[in-house]
């Protein structure tokens, strides 16, 4: 049996799962928080969440992000689902995941102003320095990011 007969889409929040199965693990599991969704671009961003063992709540894959120089526009990802499921569900806040590249970005922004109408509370990503990076390695945009982002010690 192949990779791709033995997987399908999640019809909740389209990451991979098994084929025949309507929900992934994290949909199915009544103990992870329905209220609070992290949007990512591709499912292995949400495998990458899942190893820090520290969010609870749902996801929703994209599987891709905005680019209109590829031609990439909101039909071509899967943001009417996203819409429909903070519309019809009692959403309270939506992590927007996508990555810190100038899609991810415009993509983020998109999503706030399809999303922040609609009532949940929109956050993004906290970015900045890597543990273990080098300030004097940094990009500029890194270090504007980390000082934008700046939390008070506690």
């Amino acid at each position: 049996m192949s990779l791709k007969s033995a997987t399908g889409l999640c019809k909740n929040c389209f990451n991979i799962t098994l084929a025949g199965q309507e929900l992934c693990e994290i949909c199915a599991d009544p103990r992870r928080d329905e209220s609070t969704i992290c949007v990512v671009e591709e499912p292995l961003d949400v495998l990458a969440l899942e190893k820090t063992e520290a969010f609870q709540g749902r996801y929703h894959v994209l599987h891709g992000v905005l680019s209109p120089i590829e031609g990439i526009v909101p039909e071509d990802l899967k943001i009417r689902p996203l819409i429909d499921r903070v519309k019809n569900g009692n959403v309270r806040e939506v992590i927007l995941a996508t990555n810190p590249s100038m899609e991810g970005d415009a993509t983020a922004l998109y999503l706030r102003q399809q999303i922040a109408p609609l009532g949940p509370r929109v956050t993004r990503l906290a970015r900045g320095l890597p543990v273990g990076g080098d300030l004097e390695y940094a990009d500029q945009n890194t270090i504007l990011r980390a000082l934008a982002g700046r939390q008070e010690m506690g």
